[in-house]
Order: structure tokens, then sequence, then C-alpha cells
């Protein structure tokens, strides 16, 4: 089959070992991104299969009706930038993992990157180490503080277990659901109609 995959601006794709699966298919990967309905329709008609990276490409109905040798759309997660209701007229398959009980931990490396930066102030220190100056201040220690978290989902859930790493307070706010998961991980939940308060050390 012909399968584009779009949007692979790092071209990472190619290194993964999920790649040697389209060994027997004739596969073009595009490193930019086109938007635009008569170039990206130009572009993606000869293909069978679209693999798309998120939401970076929309693909709507004025594109999909001008690509008729596609079959099946596949990527990860979800999928608001693909119409639907214009593919299964057409009949193409759309294909995407919601991955339900996976962890985010690249998500959740970044959130602590970013922790991280801001309580250590590692963006100050390396202007100021490229300026000449050695040091510009000591920044903040995580030991002991409380790390607030929204959500207790696929991401936030990883966040929490690096928090307490940290030796951080973890104070949780998610919707009830996801609060009966608290005590099998050592946590402690209050109700609330909406949401409900975690704390664990």
């Amino acid at each position: 089959m012909k399968v584009a995959i779009l949007d692979d601006y790092f071209d990472t794709l190619r290194t993964l070992p999920c790649f040697e699966r389209l060994a027997a298919h004739d596969v073009t990967v595009f490193n930019d991104h086109v938007q635009e309905l008569e170039p990206l329709a130009e572009r993606l008609r000869p293909f069978e299969v679209l693999v798309l990276f998120r939401e970076r490409t929309e693909v709507r109905a004025p594109l999909l009706e001008r690509l008729p040798a596609l079959r099946l759309i596949s990527q990860r997660s979800v999928y608001p930038h693909i119409d639907i209701d214009a593919c299964t007229r057409l009949g193409i398959i759309v294909s995407s993992s919601q991955h339900p009980g996976t962890a985010s931990y690249a998500a959740a490396e970044r959130t602590w990157g970013l922790v991280l930066a801001a309580m250590r102030q590692i963006p100050q220190q390396m202007a100021a180490l490229k300026a000449g100056t050695w040091q510009v201040g000591v920044g903040s220690s995580l030991r002991g503080k409380t790390l607030g978290i929204y959500g207790y989902g696929r991401i936030g859930r990883v966040v929490a277990e690096y928090g307490r790493a940290f030796g951080m307070t973890i104070l949780v706010w998610a919707r009830e659901p996801t609060a009966m998961q608290w005590p099998r991980a050592g946590a402690h939940s209050s109700s609330h109609p909406m949401c409900s308060p975690c704390t664990c050390a």
C-alpha cells in the first residue's frame, strides 16, 4: 500500500522499532507541514493510507473528497481534526488508539523539566553564564514543598510519582471516578459532588 506519514518534523518515526512493520509498503515521510487545501490534496492524492501526528494537519471533508485512493487514516489519541462523518460517508477507516491506562511519561517528564527549570532558575543561570557571570542565585529546593495537580489521569499520576520521589507533598484535585484510585495508590481522598482533593506524602 502507498502510505503517507505527515508532519514528522524531526524525522523521528523512522527511528522507532514500529517503523519496520511498514517495510513491505511504499512509505513516504513528509517532514514539512502543508495545510492549504489544493496543495495538500495534490500531495496526498496517490496515497491509500495517511499516518497523522496528532492534530497537526486538519483532515476535513473538502480534503477527503479529493483523495479517491484513501482507505485508512491512522494515528494515536484524540481526533478532533478529522471529519469522522465524512470518513464514514466515503468508506475511510479511522484507526486511533486512545491508549487508556497507558502512562504518559513524555508529558510528565517535560512537566518536570519545567518545574526544575523554574525552581532552580536554570534559564536565568544559563543566560548569566553566557554573559560571563558565574551564578546569579541558588533557586529553591523541592523537598518539603506541596505540588498541586489538577487531574489524576495518564499524565497527573506520573507527575505525582515524580513529585513523591523529590520528597514533596502531593495535592490532587480530580473527578470522583479518578479519586477512587487513590487509596490503591496509597493516598487519601474525600468526597465532593464533582471533584475530590487528595493529599499524599
